[in-house]
């Protein structure tokens, strides 16, 4: 058998994701176990949305949580580049190929026509899907186009009948009917490759021996199948990975549960704990000659020795943060000795970063150094303690306050870099939109964030806090205020939208 090599690919749009997280500990944990190669590679073709600093926070946070790669766009290696934006002449050498060969197509359909397309399938309750137009197109029309240097997508082609059978190692076979497969994207009118062609023509080259991934991919995998069939190609083992789960068994999202790594890492949990209990998801450790609960504490390290993939449960872990308490609690208790906990707090509460810009907003309030705990501590806290009475405002009822609050939530959420000008101009912005005055606006954010009204620069505080933080105080304050119905939530974004904020 040939070395193993798994791989982990994210997109660098957001924040470090705990989903990205699980996967990326299931690939390392079986490429080890099995004495083979885990390798990093940043799939960055979105080119609006893909940031460097998105980039390394992601890094940053899986280093964070001890999860180490052999091959990546910091390390480099014999399969580079490891960046997706820097391997363009390598995807169009292979769409040209597909093109030629005739597995794959020019497709100059415009927007409105796909949009009115998707409209009548709708209408008429028939499977959505692109319905090969351009197909009619001979050659010399074809090129016609290109030659006019009309704006046109590499779409690939499909069975229009039978089946295709993903093999999965956990699942066994699953069929899927080809009518339900589109003719995908492969190459978009900007000449970089969507997700579906990288990923193939990467993990090929990359000699990737097994995918390990989300279950969500799975509807994807016979486009994926069939490409490496066109390119004459063998089709590494496939794995899908349960989903991690809101406790009310949805796919685990922001708007539900905090999902970003840096939160778990601004709140105090120690790294150990979060990997341990993303390690849980979905596998058990093998209980000890002492039949301990499979519930036990246990190291990265121990994972590997431990691992076999087989022991994934196929149920949807639910990603319980009260559990993860209880975890983290044990860590804190069982596992540092009071030296330790000194030390660790310490990193964690002074980091020198941090306390950089802390330091500046407090020094013109302070009179003695007992003054900066009591000024400073919603800086190194969690959730602020506060209740629906600290929001009374003259000028604004609790349902004002609640609007406020998740405007500001949904605003900051597509916030491409955190800091404190961004800040500013957004939410002066929105006060002067939704013809409140800024004093009042920002009333109910004081509380959200700070937990009272008398605070440093609410601005600078959220620039301080950084975006996790900031979000997971604004939802805390709209749960306090009594949340939003899912009926409210609708007429919320509905005139969130009309506002046209950002």
């Amino acid at each position: 058998m040939s070395e193993v090599r798994t791989r982990i690919a994210p997109s660098p749009t957001g924040d470090p994701h705990v989903g990205t997280a699980y996967i990326a500990l299931f690939n390392m944990c079986f490429a080890r176990q099995m004495g083979g190669k885990f390798i990093l590679r940043i799939e960055d073709t979105d080119q609006v949305r893909s940031t460097r600093q998105s980039e390394q926070e992601i890094l940053d946070s899986l280093r964070w949580l001890h999860l180490d790669w052999d091959e990546g766009p910091d390390k480099g290696g014999d399969f580079g580049p490891y960046r997706q934006s820097e391997r363009s002449e390598i995807y169009q050498e292979h769409v040209d190929k597909l093109v030629n060969d005739g597995h794959a197509f020019p497709c100059f359909c415009t927007e409105d026509r796909l949009t009115d397309l998707r409209r009548k399938q709708q209408e008429e309750k028939i499977q959505p899907g692109y319905d090969g137009h351009c197909l009619t197109l001979d050659k010399e029309d074809v090129q016609r186009r290109i030659d006019a240097r009309l704006p046109h997508v590499i779409r690939m082609l499909v069975p229009a009948d039978g089946k295709c059978i993903v093999k999965d190692m956990l699942r066994g076979d699953i069929e899927i009917d080809w009518h339900q497969i589109d003719m995908q994207v492969l190459m978009k009118s900007d000449g970089l490759p969507t997700y579906h062609l990288a990923n193939v023509v990467d993990d090929h080259l990359m000699q990737i021996t097994h995918v390990i991934r989300g279950e969500e991919w799975i509807t994807s995998a016979p486009k994926h199948l069939k490409l490496y069939e066109y390119f004459g190609w063998e089709a590494p083992v496939l794995i899908h990975m349960p989903l991690l789960r809101n406790a009310d068994k949805s796919k685990l999202s922001k708007r539900k549960n905090p999902t970003s790594i840096g939160y778990y890492q601004k709140m105090g949990y120690l790294s150990e704990a979060v990997v341990n209990y993303l390690g849980m998801m979905g596998w058990t450790m093998p209980t000890s000659s002492r039949e301990e609960s499979a519930e036990e504490l246990f190291s990265v390290q121990e994972m590997i020795d431990n691992f076999d993939i087989n022991r994934v449960s196929l149920g949807g872990p639910v990603f319980d943060t009260e559990k993860l308490d209880w975890l983290n609690g044990r860590y804190l208790r069982e596992k540092l000795s009071d030296k330790e906990f000194i030390q660790r707090f310490g990193e964690w509460a002074f980091r020198p970063e941090i306390m950089h810009q802390i330091i500046p907003l407090i020094k013109q309030r302070v009179e003695r150094f007992s003054d900066v705990a009591p000024i400073a501590s919603f800086f190194v806290s969690g959730m602020p303690v506060i209740g629906e009475t600290d929001f009374e405002h003259k000028q604004l009822s609790l349902e004002d306050s609640v609007k406020i609050l998740q405007f500001i939530a949904w605003a900051v959420e597509s916030l491409p870099e955190w800091h404190r000008d961004r800040l500013e101009t957004l939410l002066m912005g929105m006060a002067g939109t939704m013809e409140i005055k800024v004093r009042d606006f920002l009333f109910p954010v004081f509380i959200a964030i700070a937990g009272t009204s008398v605070s440093t620069s609410v601005i600078d505080s959220m620039a301080v806090l950084g975006k996790d933080m900031t979000r997971a105080r604004l939802r805390h304050a709209i749960d306090v205020l009594g949340g939003v119905s899912k009926k409210g939530a609708k007429k919320l974004e509905s005139e969130f939208r009309k506002l046209g904020i950002n």
